[in-house]
């Protein structure tokens, strides 16, 4: 028989265009007991945001293809989802903390994810 996975309220939406980052990043918050969810792109992300309303942890890379960087879609997150955790980042850029939505919070590349594990269960709880 196969292993089931457990069942969580932990849910985590990873939006990285870089495929090999996002698989490391998936398989890093899946050990840490996330049911995650993966996009290459804003469109795409917000196409599952929209679908699964339990997400309640974005993580975006700033630059990446499509109608949105992720700093904006930080933003309509922010707007749209608000209980949501918000963590943006990027290895070429730092956005001024002013350009960062209300209660997100930016994290360098490359990142440590146990940190970054860290801040995200101080933020859900």
């Amino acid at each position: 028989m196969g292993q089931s996975k457990p069942i969580t309220t932990r849910s985590i939406l990873i939006v990285e265009d870089e495929a090999l980052i996002r698989f490391d990043l998936i398989d890093f918050f899946e050990d840490a007991g996330f049911r995650v969810f993966e996009a290459a792109d804003a469109d795409e992300a917000i196409e599952i945001l929209e679908r699964e309303r339990t997400i309640r942890v974005v993580l975006t890379d700033i630059q990446m293809p499509g109608s949105l960087d992720g700093l904006n879609l930080a933003h309509y997150v922010r707007d749209r989802f608000p209980p949501t955790a918000l963590i943006v980042t990027s290895g070429a850029l730092s956005p001024r903390p002013a350009d960062m939505p209300i209660d997100s919070f930016f994290v360098p590349k490359p990142m440590n994810t146990r940190n970054v594990l860290a801040q995200i269960e101080r933020l859900i709880g």
